[in-house]
């Protein structure tokens, strides 16, 4: 029994770049579907599909690949079930000098980093991807 989903989504997604497979699955939820979509408007992830009957729904995400290499360099889980961590829209900052996204859950949704500061949303800190 897994006690963070999205821990085991962003290592599931990790592993599936550092093997260089194409596409990766795992068990379906709303939230990770938000943070897959996410990553799919900041180009990271190539596509998003569900599939199978609740409540074995199952989501699969393709990777993105500039040529042999992939998009994702590392995915990194900052807010965690035991140590929650939290972002005003003054204490978002660049991930990378720019080069890499912060996944925010919001009020309004989940978005990129570049997005809730543009809102003026503040929020949890889900992960780093560069």
């Amino acid at each position: 029994m897994t006690t963070d989903p999205i821990a085991d989504m962003l290592s599931a997604i990790k592993n599936a770049v550092l093997a260089r497979h194409k596409t990766v699955a795992f068990p379906y939820s709303k939230v990770k579907e938000s943070i897959a979509k996410t990553l799919v408007d900041e180009g990271y992830l190539a596509t998003i599909a569900t599939g199978g009957v609740a409540p074995k729904q199952m989501l699969t995400v393709e990777i993105s690949y500039n040529g042999s290499q992939p998009v994702i360099t590392d995915i990194k889980r900052k807010s965690k079930p035991g140590l929650r961590v939290y972002v005003s829209t003054r204490d978002i900052r660049q991930v990378l000098g720019g080069l890499g996204s912060a996944i925010i859950s919001t009020p309004q949704g989940v978005m990129s980093g570049k997005e809730a500061k543009k809102r003026g949303l503040g929020g949890e800190l889900i992960c780093e991807v560069w």
